[in-house]
């Protein structure tokens, strides 16, 4: 099987998306050799963290500004995922965008403060993490959460059922 993976929010070192990212992707490429991963990074400025990979992964880095593919792919919703990383079984978001794809599509939600406490985070966050989560929605067939309070809260919030939902908690990394 192919699966793409968007770790474009790995360039975000020591965060906690960043860092839950990059830890659950290199678990990944390094435990499962039975599929294939292209990992997909774009950032017009920073670059990816460095990654174990072993033949059956790599990267593909592509310099686009966030708040380009923000336009393109959660305001417009057109180009494909494939279309730059090539033909996928699965593919795997994550924090900012969600791009069409032909392949099963998966995401990843950390947490909903853009619903729960907005006055804490700016309008642009919102703004983008809300068009992010409207096709979440319509095109997820699984959501990964990272903990149960945030499971509670897409099926609360986003009105998302249950059997689309689970649990994948953080490791630690030391």
């Amino acid at each position: 099987m192919k699966i793409g993976i968007d770790i474009s929010q790995t360039a975000y070192k020591n965060t906690g998306v960043g860092n839950y990212l990059k830890n659950l992707v290199q678990t990944l490429v390094e435990t499962d050799k039975n599929n294939e991963y292209i990992l997909f990074f774009s950032s017009l400025r920073r670059n990816p963290p460095h990654f174990n990979l072993s033949k059956n992964a790599k990267i593909k880095r592509f310099r686009f500004p966030p708040t380009m593919l923000d336009f393109i792919w959660n305001k417009l919703h057109i180009l494909s995922v494939e279309k730059l990383i090539g033909n996928l079984d699965v593919f795997i978001t994550s924090d900012w965008t969600e791009p069409p794809s032909k392949a099963a599509k998966s995401t990843i939600i950390y947490d909903l403060v853009v619903y729960k406490t907005p006055k804490e985070t700016s309008s642009k966050i919102i703004n983008v993490q809300k068009r992010k989560l409207d096709w979440v929605k319509k095109e997820s067939k699984l959501i990964f959460c990272i903990s149960e309070s945030t499971r509670r809260d897409i099926k609360e919030i986003l009105k998302i059922p249950e059997n689309k939902l689970k649990v994948l908690y953080p490791g630690i990394n030391l």
